[in-house]
């Protein structure tokens, strides 16, 4: 049986809807799957509610942005209910942050000639939570660039000329935060950001485990985590990050899938 632990909506920055990411796995033969959009949690009933009687389990889940000095680092949360307080609350913080952050972007692309509108913005969102995938649509729409990828490389990445800095919070507060609200911390595709150096500290801070699987991981990355989860003790997990046709990278739903084996320890510890 196949597991996707990783899947992003457009209650985030995907173009599918949870109740279409669902239908979509049942067709590719998924028996488990994990919503995990960044920052939030709404999805998750959405997605289990359309599986319901269906032959497929939907695992809740969450994506959080951290950072660790300049390094930009994601911790997946895995849990049975997302419904902690706390954990509502700091995502609920971080989502209004995004609203100034976007809003700033903008600005920033006025003053290049690239002439967007908020509203439009909030449009092309919906229900969703705004971020920059959403104001390279509009980038898009109105003819300035060819795709969203070519608006993150050239005016909204890191680093960029209309880039604005993301509301930070650390890799151990997202962990610690995820272990307070009864839940399974994952450092995310650890191979694509510079944070093998502070492993140690994330499993001191309650880390459980690596995502070893991923269309952005080499198989020799593979091999690496998944020799570190054995030697330290933690699930290996892995997904595919689908985004949808939307997104120029890891659209393929189910393309990348973890063991069973890791869902039941998963599931164990949710226990």
């Amino acid at each position: 049986m196949a597991a996707d632990l990783h899947i992003h909506t457009t209650i985030s920055d995907g173009s599918d809807t949870p109740e279409q990411v669902v239908n979509r796995a049942l067709e590719l033969g998924l028996q488990y799957i994990a919503i995990t959009d960044h920052d939030i949690v709404d999805g998750v009933n959405l997605a289990r509610i359309e599986a319901r009687g269906k032959g497929i389990e939907v695992l809740a889940g969450v994506e959080i942005s951290c950072f660790y000095g300049e390094n930009e680092i994601h911790v997946l949360g895995y849990f049975k209910q997302p419904n902690h307080p706390e954990l509502l609350a700091v995502l609920d913080e971080m989502r209004d942050y995004r609203l100034i952050r976007a809003q700033k972007i903008i600005d920033k692309l006025s003053g290049l000639g690239l002439n967007i509108k908020w509203e439009r913005v909030q449009e092309l969102a919906g229900e969703g939570s705004l971020g920059r995938p959403h104001i390279a649509d509009a980038l898009v729409e109105k003819g300035f660039i060819p795709n969203r990828e070519t608006a993150f490389k050239k005016y909204i990445g890191r680093g960029c000329s209309a880039y604005v800095p993301r509301k930070k919070i650390s890799p151990v507060d997202a962990i610690k935060l995820i272990s307070r609200a009864g839940g399974v911390p994952v450092l995310a595709h650890p191979g694509t950001g510079e944070c093998g150096y502070i492993l140690p500290e994330l499993i001191e801070h309650g880390l459980k485990g690596l995502e070893v699987w991923h269309p952005h991981h080499s198989p020799i990355q593979r091999q690496y985590y998944l020799k570190q989860c054995q030697e330290k003790g933690l699930i290996p997990t892995g997904g595919s990050d689908y985004h949808g046709a939307k997104h120029h990278s890891c659209n393929c739903l189910g393309s990348v899938t973890a063991p069973m084996e890791s869902v039941r320890r998963i599931k164990e510890l949710l226990k």
